[in-house]
This record gives structure tokens, sequence and C-alpha cells, in this order.
């Protein structure tokens, strides 16, 4: 998909969404939804997503929305930080399917970074234990200030 179109209403983000399909939530307020990668890059890879836009990339998204979405964003990274220690992290965001978009709805990847640990592939990691990604999201919500 290019940087321009249509929202789709039947991404998987947005049936989350509407509760029709289910996620290892984190955090949800009023503008922002976090929740645990099924296929995570790292232990801990956590998306963040907006509530309020349906813009497929960060060049369509309204400013208001993207100053609570980045808000947002940036409590959850503190959060896994101070959940669970990493060395590191990286905060993505991908636009448009060449620079590896692969849900077109606006959301940014959280992803803790450990020494001497590898990260898989964006898309390429094998779908993680539920109950691993339960006991992730009660550490990490545990931490949300």
């Amino acid at each position: 998909m290019s940087l321009i179109g249509a929202y789709d209403p039947d991404n998987i983000f947005a049936k989350i969404l509407r509760g029709e399909i289910p996620a290892v939530k984190v955090f949800e307020d009023a503008d922002v939804l976090a929740f645990m990668d099924l296929f995570p890059q790292s232990k801990g890879h956590t998306l963040v997503i907006s509530k309020t836009s349906q813009a497929r990339n960060v060049l369509e998204v309204a400013p208001v929305d993207l100053e609570r979405l980045i808000l947002g964003v940036q409590r959850v990274a503190k959060a896994v930080e101070a959940a669970l220690k990493p060395a590191g992290l990286i905060v993505t965001q991908f636009n448009g399917a060449p620079a590896g978009q692969t849900v077109f709805h606006l959301h940014f990847h959280i992803i803790p970074r450990y020494e001497g640990v590898e990260v898989a592939g964006h898309g390429r990691s094998g779908m993680a234990d539920v109950e691993v990604l339960k006991a992730l999201a009660t550490e990490i919500g545990g931490q949300i200030a």
C-alpha cells in the first residue's frame, strides 16, 4: 500500500479498537491504546495506536491527534523501561508498505533492546505465547504513571 489512500475501517487495529479481535492490553485511555505485539521483535515489544484518528500514517494525522498519540507513546515507553530494564529502546513508526508498514492505522512500536540479544526482523518473528504476553503487559501496565 502506498502513502496515499483511503483508511480501511476493517484493518486489524480498527477491529481491536471495536473489540472484534482480542488484544493483550497494556494501557488505555481516551486517546490511545497500547498492547503487546503478537509477533514481537524483542521481549516487551509494545504497540501504541491512536483511538481518535483514522490516519493511516504520520503524514495524514491531525496535529492534535499526533500530540496525544506521541504523549501516550512516551508514557508507555517509560513504563516499558521501568518494568523491563532494557539497555535501550527503539521507538519506531513506518509509513507505507515499502517502508515496512503492514497495518495501515497509525501506530508506534516500542521495542526493548537487551545487551547481547538480537532483535527479530519486523514481521519475521514467530507468534508469542499469549500467557507470556499477558504477564509482560501486567508488568508494564503496573508502571504506567
